[in-house]
């Protein structure tokens, strides 16, 4: 692509990302899309956005529509021409794609209580930037301004509220009073739930579905306040806050959802869980004994080959192959099996083609794709919403990357919800499922403080 090249200027000084993200925090749809534990290439990049030139909303999915068709006209006006040697994204589209949105590219039913607050589809055409690399401790702002005058007052603009940068919170950060938090499900209700699915996969019905539940509780922190407490909590290469004036979404993923670098497309599904122990040897065990589980490394496969397939449909044949096949990766709270899928987009194909073929993920919905979402619309009864969508950005030249929404909040007012859940195979075990669900709530029921699971 051949087009003008962004405005550049490195900063001298490089500020925190919480502390960027607070100077920042009162602007329009300020998004950060942070990587708070790097690993290698694996959560290399942060970046920080606001005030976009133009939105893009989709309130409720509609079969057959393209949800895309308003953002790869406008990228499509834009002619920029990337720089090499820079951090990926330097300017485009990102945003946030709700679980429903799935509803535009298969024909699905929505469950009995539909919550409509946040939309399916939210992003914004970002001008500018702020890009960190963490390998080399470098920041830049980066504009697309259509002139050099404009790129320019943006500078001035984002430079003069990074000097009002400030210390941030101390943790933990304890609410002001006792809220309890409420599940959709009383555990008895899950477990059952659990195992109406263990009946349909005897049926033939299905292979896997992802089950999940919600918690509900209410705060008197910002949002700003509780993004931090949770990437504090629960650091992981993919966080993300976006805060638009009626809602906010709070997110540490540790799961890439699909990244595309050079045309080449990585996904990688997490699938397999144990919560990470206190003391090293039992810990190691835990590890160990995952690394062994015939039912977790079945239930990570079975999204693998879902995957695989769903790429298949964008990319060039005899293209996709699995170089990481269930390899252990420890976090905060819990340790996770995980697999990395890799394809080339055929030449015609798009980020967006390649969202329509594959959103939701494999490995939040379960295989068969579209039977086992009918299955966890049917036990849920609930919208997700943001829960198990994704934050993205997608760069004028194609690039692009998003995460898998799980250990993701959603905040509305004071009311603050998340959902936690889990993959159901044959051989599943209802109780010890449950149980799961529970460790992976783990570190966002730290990050809330003092609070009690009501059932």
């Amino acid at each position: 692509m051949t087009g003008r090249k962004p405005f550049v200027r490195e900063l001298t000084s490089v500020p925190s990302r919480s502390g960027a993200l607070a100077a920042l925090a009162n602007w329009p749809n300020v998004l950060l899309l942070e990587s708070v534990l790097q690993r290698g290439e694996l959560g290399r990049y942060s970046f920080l956005m606001a005030n976009p030139v133009h939105t893009f909303v989709c309130q409720t999915p509609v079969y057959g529509a393209d949800p895309f068709r308003e953002i790869r006209d406008q990228m499509a006006e834009r002619r920029v021409e990337t720089i090499p040697d820079l951090p990926p994204f330097q300017g485009g589209v990102a945003g946030l794609l709700s679980y429903e949105l799935g509803g535009c590219f298969e024909r699905l039913p929505l469950p009995e209580q539909v919550d409509g607050k946040i939309p399916s589809l939210f992003a914004g055409l970002y001008e500018w930037v702020l890009a960190w690399d963490h390998g080399e401790n470098r920041c830049w702002l980066m504009s697309t301004a259509k002139t050099e005058r404009a790129a320019r007052a943006q500078y001035r603009q984002v430079t003069a509220a990074l000097d009002t940068i400030c210390d941030g919170p101390s943790f933990p950060l304890v609410p002001e009073e006792f809220v309890p938090i409420r599940s959709n499900f009383r555990p008895e209700e899950y477990i059952s739930a659990v195992q109406r699915v263990i009946e349909y996969i005897r049926a033939g019905d299905i292979f896997q579905a992802n089950l999940s539940q919600r918690f509900q509780t209410r705060t008197a922190r910002t949002p700003v306040e509780q993004y931090l407490s949770l990437r504090h909590h629960n650091a992981a290469p993919f966080a993300g806050f976006l805060n638009h004036e009626d809602w906010s979404v709070i997110s540490s993923s540790p799961e890439r959802f699909l990244q595309v670098r050079n045309r080449e497309v990585i996904t990688r599904p997490i699938k397999g869980t144990r919560q990470r122990r206190n003391v090293p040897e039992a810990d190691l065990y835990t590890r160990d004994e995952l690394r062994e589980s015939e039912k977790d490394r079945a239930e990570n496969v079975m999204i693998v080959d879902l995957l695989r397939n769903d790429l298949s449909r964008v990319c060039r044949m005899g293209s996709i192959r699995v170089p990481e096949l269930c390899v252990i990766e420890a976090y905060e709270t819990v340790t996770h099996l995980v697999s990395e899928v890799r394809g080339e987009l055929e030449e015609d194909a798009s980020f967006w083609d390649l969202l329509t073929v594959t959103f939701p993920g494999g490995s939040i919905t379960g295989a068969p794709k579209i039977r086992a979402m009918e299955i966890i619309t049917e036990l849920e009864q609930i919208t997700r919403g943001p829960y198990c969508g994704s934050l993205f950005y997608c760069g004028f030249d194609g690039t692009a990357d998003s995460s898998i929404l799980i250990r993701t909040m959603r905040l509305i007012g004071d009311e603050l919800a998340f959902s936690v859940g889990g993959g159901i195979v044959a051989q599943s075990h209802p109780r010890l499922e449950y149980e799961e669900t529970l460790h992976k709530a783990s570190g966002m029921l730290r990050s809330l403080g003092q609070v009690d699971i009501s059932i």
